[in-house]
């Protein structure tokens, strides 16, 4: 039975990833008619169309959807084959695709990056920045190598490492009375106009559960689209808000009209993480030992020397 390559599917892949038959062939590094005649070759061979051919790129066909998505499980799975015998262990060798949750990954992926280029010249990094359900969605389909999100979090098929605690910060107007408070505590804010992120975003749950374990109630919640937004809002009047320690010491901007305050007592609102596909073992450095949790913990040192308190 004759089997596809694993340059097809690297080429399907690229192709998935892509959208287009040229950016494909570019991300490659082959010309467009040989990716072109590679994906052909791939649809005879399994007997069905893959790609939709169109004027402004190509379209996958639900087998086309399907069939990238074993790929990468498939060429994931190569290249934990060649670096299981690699004498170096192979750590961060090639494509590596790191994710980040939207409020972390602005503050720490340029620094991540090129602490990461710097150790591992061979690494070549891919950034996606999404949700923590569908970054480990990611991380189960082969899409991505590793994710940084925020603890606790819990799911089957994923492991994570705790890599450091990061506070919360309250932010409010200028001229609010918790603006000139220096001895704050969570309890303070009962009563208080909270400001939220939307749905989907772990921190607003985080936020939530301090907010409710200290004052057992809430105000009337206002949601915001990002950490940007949140800032905004405050500074317009709109009420208090949460803000991990993690940003606002790493490039969130803060308007002159918002003041920030620590809580007396340091008020950990969530814990920051670095997860893998669990189960993927590899031989390395003499030793049996995961690949993934490896690089895990690589990327875990470079977090915890950067950012940690």
């Amino acid at each position: 039975m004759a089997m596809p390559t694993l340059r097809q599917l690297q080429f399907l892949a690229a192709l998935g990833e892509k959208g287009s038959f040229s950016r494909a062939a570019e991300a490659c590094h082959v010309t467009q008619p040989t990716l072109s005649a590679a994906i052909k070759e791939l649809e005879d061979l399994l007997g069905v169309q893959l790609v939709e051919r169109e004027a402004r790129g190509a379209r996958l066909t639900r087998a086309g959807e399907s069939a990238v998505r074993r790929a990468r499980v498939i060429l994931s799975e190569a290249k934990e084959l060649v670096c299981s015998v690699s004498p170096a262990g192979g750590l961060l060798e090639g494509p590596f695709h790191l994710g980040a949750i939207p409020t972390i990954a602005p503050f720490v992926f340029a620094q991540t990056v090129s602490a990461l280029n710097g150790a591992y010249p061979n690494a070549k990094v891919f950034l996606q920045e999404d949700k923590t359900a569908r970054l480990l969605d990611g991380l189960r389909d082969h899409s991505l190598d590793a994710a940084i999100i925020a603890l606790p979090w819990k799911t089957d098929g994923i492991a994570a490492l705790r890599v450091f605690d990061d506070e919360f910060l309250l932010a409010a107007p200028a001229q609010h009375p918790l603006a000139r408070n220096d001895d704050l505590v969570p309890e303070d804010l009962r009563g208080e106009e909270l400001l939220l992120l939307e749905d989907g975003h772990c921190l607003r749950d985080h936020a939530l559960s301090v907010c409710t374990q200290a004052t057992g109630s809430l105000g009337a919640q206002v949601a915001a689209t990002s950490l940007t937004t949140l800032v905004n809002m405050v500074a317009g009047g709109l009420g208090v808000s949460l803000l991990p320690r993690l940003a606002v010491e790493n490039g969130l901007h803060i308007e002159s009209a918002v003041t920030l305050r620590r809580f007396a007592v340091p008020v950990v609102g969530r814990s920051i993480g670095v997860a893998w596909r669990a189960g993927s073992g590899r031989a390395g450095s003499g030793r049996a030992s995961s690949g993934r949790e490896a690089e895990a913990r690589v990327i875990a040192g470079v977090l915890r020397r950067i950012f940690a308190p």
